[in-house]
């Protein structure tokens, strides 16, 4: 009669596996091994381990050796398999490569591996194995748009200028607005969050007005300062102007980063910065909001104050805004803009050569940006 090694195990150890047992995010497989494990560290035989864990006895045979020989390395890792690993032919994996990159299947917008697999003649985990060999995932997307400014370069050196190297004496804001910002009331109450159940909200909701929300970041301290109003007009971006000049210390120089909307650059605003010659205005190139950074901000306030609530009016929805700005404010520290702008133009350049140029190098053969060996 076989007998199972006895198992013991440092305090170490338990709490390992104790983590790995109950970890939402390991992977089940490595959740049984040190079930088994803790199991066997408790006195039980492999028979009560296999009906209290509903496992195959030859798993658990297998990993409570594995423990002793090995110890905590011996079941966090597979143990290699014999055998070399298969090849694939070239030309298949730059055919599928190929036309995963500049193809789609009829009726669809993207490829998946079956289709894929159906479309060249070979099994989809191999599909998928070449996917992950060239770092390919078509199922994923993301958004983004290059800007078309024929000033691009001179506005964003200027912009990362004024971020990285303040000039002496002066206080740099970051500007933009929230316009038509939405009062939406739920029309049921929001389900509570609960033990393995996520807040709930109705996904339809009443509309109870909007209002256009004015905010100004100072990236040298992190405070923002906000403003409300009906419209967005020249009259309403200039009180808001008038907001800044009171706030700001009359010794100081104020450098303004904003978009190019046309209030913006209207002629009461021009008129109104030869009357303010310490108010200096540097202009983010077209379609680049990122590099307005109170963009960032705008997204945390939209994220975690407005997209999960309920409002029954403005006025409620302006005490969130507030509520948030002042919570912001009281442990706000200075942003710091970390992109160089000639490495930013680079990448915008390689962008640009990845639209247009060809996906397979007339010279070598080579797909672009992807070595020439054979996937394993």
């Amino acid at each position: 009669m076989r007998v199972a090694l006895a198992v013991t195990i440092t305090p170490e150890e338990r709490s390992q596996l104790l983590t790995w047992s109950r970890g939402r995010a390991t992977p089940s497989r490595l959740v049984d091994r040190a079930r088994i494990v803790l199991a066997a560290a408790d006195g039980k035989t492999n028979k009560q381990i296999v009906q209290d864990l509903h496992l195959d006895p030859r798993t658990v045979g297998l990993w409570r050796r594995r423990f002793v020989l090995l110890r905590l390395a011996g079941i966090e890792k597979d143990a290699p398999r014999p055998g070399r690993k298969p090849r694939l032919d070239l030309e298949v994996a730059k055919a599928v490569v190929v036309k995963t990159l500049r193809t789609k299947p009829r009726g669809q917008t993207h490829w998946s591996t079956r289709t894929m697999a159906r479309e060249v003649g070979i099994d989809h985990v191999t599909v998928h194995r070449i996917w992950r060999r060239y770092g390919l995932k078509p199922h994923r997307t993301q958004s983004f748009k290059l800007s078309r400014d024929p000033r691009f370069v001179e506005k964003l050196i200027d912009v990362v200028g004024v971020y990285q190297n303040p000039p002496d004496k002066s206080v740099i804001f970051s500007v933009d607005e929230k316009p038509q910002t939405q009062a939406l009331e739920r029309t049921q109450a929001i389900l509570p969050m609960g033990k393995d159940w996520p807040e709930g909200r109705p996904h339809d909701y009443r509309r109870h007005g909007t209002v256009d929300l004015f905010a100004a970041l100072n990236i040298l301290d992190g405070q923002v300062i906000t403003e409300f109003h009906a419209r967005h007009r020249q009259k309403e971006f200039l009180a808001f102007l008038d907001t800044l000049d009171g706030q700001v210390s009359p010794e100081l120089q104020v450098h303004v980063v904003l978009d190019n909307l046309s209030v913006h650059k209207a002629e009461r605003v021009v008129r109104w910065l030869r009357r303010h010659p310490r108010f200096h205005f540097h202009f983010t190139p077209t379609s680049s909001s990122w590099a307005n950074m109170v963009e960032g901000w705008l997204g945390q306030l939209e994220q975690r104050a407005l997209a999960r609530g309920s409002f029954k009016s403005v006025p409620e929805l302006k005490q969130a805004i507030l509520d948030f700005t002042e919570a912001s404010n009281r442990v706000a520290p200075p942003w710091t803009w970390t992109k160089d702008a000639q490495e930013i133009i680079r990448k915008v350049q390689k962008l640009r050569e990845r639209i247009n140029g060809p996906i397979i190098d007339p010279a070598t053969g080579e797909i672009m940006g992807y070595p020439l060996e054979t996937p394993h």
